[in-house]
């Protein structure tokens, strides 16, 4: 089952470029991982010190690699490096996928397809 990892991150305003920067390499290392669909960090544009973080793993296994490897556990020293005020991260394990648009083009928060 896939599974999203989903958060934010809050750094002094004025380290959060450098930490987000500097952490580029070890971005590119988990994109690079087996299972890894999408590791996406981004700056919040109205929180002078906040990152996003959304990740997209095929199943459980492949997260469990990734969070006892070398991509995250220098991501951890590295943005401890920068203050680390605030963090909160959360997985999601997601059973059914679908398009925000449905076969008519017209956008819906409905399933149309029943879980398996």
């Amino acid at each position: 089952m896939r599974i999203v990892i989903a958060g934010e991150i809050d750094f002094p305003p004025a380290n959060r470029q450098d930490a987000l920067a500097g952490a580029k390499p070890l971005i590119e290392m988990a994109l690079a991982e087996q299972g890894c669909r999408h590791y996406a960090w981004t700056l919040d544009p109205y929180d002078a010190g906040r990152v996003h973080v959304f990740e997209d793993w095929d199943n459980a296994a492949d997260l469990q690699a990734h969070l006892d490897g070398d991509a995250y556990l220098l991501m951890i020293a590295h943005l401890s490096s920068f203050t680390i005020l605030a963090a909160d991260t959360r997985k999601y394990r997601v059973d059914l996928t679908e398009p925000v648009y449905g076969p008519d083009g017209k956008p819906t928060a409905t399933f149309l397809t029943a879980a398996s």
